[in-house]
């Protein structure tokens, strides 16, 4: 899973989904465990990882625009926006298919 973050591109993004169908095995679910304990970051940037109807998705530990403090879905999508990847006032991303990777 590690390997296959740190070929994200700056711009992009990926979804679980995305992850699991390039590696042959595993579910969505078992990726983001993966990466929720990332200790490789930013160098395996976990942050380019979103949900397959490409919303937000997951940081550390939370889950989207809904979850307790927001704080870390905030910094998500700060750290993504410096990047050049945007997102909706409800989290979805902005330009689609066009801004997913996946893979070489």
């Amino acid at each position: 899973v590690y390997d296959f973050v740190r070929t994200i591109p700056l711009g992009k993004v990926t979804t679980y989904k995305v992850i699991c169908d390039a590696l042959g095995q595993g579910s969505p679910r078992s990726v983001g465990t993966a990466l929720r304990n990332n200790p490789f970051a930013p160098f395996v940037p976990c942050h380019r990882i979103i949900a397959s109807d490409y919303f937000i998705g997951g940081f550390r530990g939370e889950w989207g625009m809904e979850s307790k403090t927001k704080t870390e879905v905030n910094d998500k999508m700060a750290m993504l926006a410096k990047e050049g990847v945007g997102f909706t006032k409800h989290g979805y991303l902005i330009g689609g298919e066009e801004m997913i990777w996946k893979g070489q």
